[in-house]
């Protein structure tokens, strides 16, 4: 089987930890014979080393030609991102480099490197994310651009983009999730020592006031919930585990896990429902019961928000270990 060909666009400036996140996740990825499922080069624009924004310079064997036979283009994040789009364009050999992708091919930014997509007229319409440190400029600059700043990712069609830094690594476990499903992603997960997904957006690590130090964290009760998802979690139900009143209790939830308990359950209810569609051969009322949807029409209807399919659909692309059409 041809390799998934992953080729990683290293800009001048490049940050170190999302230069290596590519090669790190999908490198890990491996078949049932140890095989790797993709193949992952690193180019720059002209084929010589650049600046990375630590204290030295990396060296690519190859230059932006190789963006041409890419499957996937990735772009980690360059420490100063301005410079590479000077007036709000990119400057010549970016552009250039950038018409060289296939129109077929996925485009993936990490963090910042949203800027160079959306310089470029390729968010044009579409919804994406950024840093949330930048995410208010990131839409002044680019009012024709969906802005979510809460999330860790967004996909649009064959665009994604990423939060900050270590939302690259959960953008490239979703996508490897998508290409093989949830079980070679959680090993890859755990090859790495990452969690296979993460709990809420980033909107859990803007800058707040630090909590008083007696404050009772909602972590147990998750933890919990998490052994009883077959059960129907209440509201008042999880805030009396924590402790809490329910009003105090949801603060500090969204606090913690950057959104509600109740899409939060809904999240952890789908994820588990995925597995079970992808390993086991329960039916599809047996799966909503275990997961706490309690009905097939109800998972159904969950599923299909969150995802885009029917279970039945998502079973049959993904029992394999294989995306159909992948």
């Amino acid at each position: 089987m041809e390799r998934h060909r992953v080729v990683v666009l290293a800009l001048d400036g490049v940050i170190p930890f999302e230069l290596g996140i590519p090669s790190r996740i999908f490198g890990s990825a491996r078949d049932g014979a140890g095989e790797p499922l993709y193949e992952v080069v690193t180019c720059t624009l002209d084929g010589r080393p650049v600046r990375t924004a630590a204290d030295f310079a990396i060296a690519a064997d190859r230059d932006a030609s190789a963006l041409a036979s890419a499957d996937t283009v990735v772009i980690p994040a360059p420490a100063r991102f301005e410079a590479l789009i000077p007036d709000g364009a990119p400057a010549a050999p970016l552009a250039e480099a950038l018409a060289l992708v296939r129109p077929g091919a996925r485009l993936v930014s990490i963090c910042v490197a949203s800027y160079v997509l959306a310089a470029a007229g390729l968010l044009d319409g579409l919804a994406a994310t950024t840093h949330w440190q930048h995410a208010e400029h990131f839409q002044r600059t680019f009012p024709e651009i969906r802005v979510d700043p809460d999330v860790l990712f967004v996909q649009d069609g064959r665009v994604y983009t990423s939060a900050g830094a270590a939302a690259g690594v959960d953008l490239c476990l979703h996508l490897v999730r998508a290409d093989h499903g949830s079980a070679l992603a959680n090993r890859v997960a755990r090859a790495c020592v990452v969690p296979p997904w993460r709990d809420g957006g980033q909107a859990q690590y803007v800058e707040r006031p630090v909590p008083e130090p007696a404050a009772a964290s909602t972590g147990p009760t998750r933890a919990w919930a998490l052994r009883h998802l077959d059960r129907p979690l209440t509201l008042a139900e999880l805030a009396g585990h924590a402790g809490l009143s329910v009003r105090t209790f949801s603060r500090r939830f969204r606090d913690e896990a950057g959104t509600s308990p109740g899409a939060w359950l809904i999240r952890q209810r789908v994820e588990a429902a995925r597995q079970l569609l992808e390993t086991s051969d329960l039916t599809v009322d047996q799966i909503a019961r275990r997961t706490g949807f309690g009905t097939g029409a109800s998972l159904r209807q969950h599923l299909h928000a969150v995802l885009g399919v029917s279970p039945s659909s998502y079973r049959r692309a993904f029992r394999g270990g294989v995306l159909a059409g992948s």
